[in-house]
């Protein structure tokens, strides 16, 4: 029989598209008020793995990723997924985004992500919000699954991560 146990602490992260980077600035002081402080961020990463966000952002996109200092109750991520799309529609401009805001999580064995969409490997975690598996850790690093979206597979995205999640380690000792 298997015993409930109580769900381990996990590392906020949020991702950040978008064309003109002169919105980072707004956006994460915004995120830092309602999550806290930022221990860690990603360098820009150009963004060219779609063109689903041209109609809607423009092209020449970047990417950038912050990690949270605080750690996060898993349950919280709808709520969060809630908030940031608030945010978005915040900074939209003529009904378009000027950023796009994509919260998710870190833990040991795994990265999740937050959506408002369902599929097949999308669990459903409450308030019309879906939790995507977007990579398993094993082996010493991170792993990419068929569905994982092409940014986040990219070495420059794992060598990101893996240093997120030795900090994550660090976290969870302090606690």
């Amino acid at each position: 029989m298997s015993r409930p146990q109580p769900p381990k602490p996990a590392k906020l992260l949020i991702g950040l598209i978008m064309q003109e980077k002169r919105y980072i600035a707004a956006a994460a002081d915004a995120l830092i008020e309602k999550f806290g402080p930022v221990d860690m961020a990603s360098s820009w990463f150009p963004f060219d793995y779609t063109t689903y966000y041209e109609p809607e952002m423009g092209t020449l996109l970047f990417r950038r990723i912050l990690a949270f200092k605080t750690l996060i109750k898993q349950s919280e991520l709808a709520q969060i997924k809630l908030t940031t799309n608030e945010l978005e529609q915040e900074y939209s401009t003529g009904g378009k985004r000027t950023v796009n805001i994509d919260p998710g999580y870190m833990l040991h064995e795994r990265f999740v992500l937050a959506t408002g969409k369902n599929y097949s490997h999308r669990i459903y975690i409450g308030r019309r919000i879906y939790a995507d598996l977007t990579l398993i850790y094993k082996d010493g690093r991170f792993r990419t699954l068929p569905w994982t979206y092409p940014d986040y597979a990219d070495e420059r995205m794992l060598a990101y991560l893996q240093q997120v999640r030795d900090k994550y380690v660090l976290d969870l000792r302090s606690t």
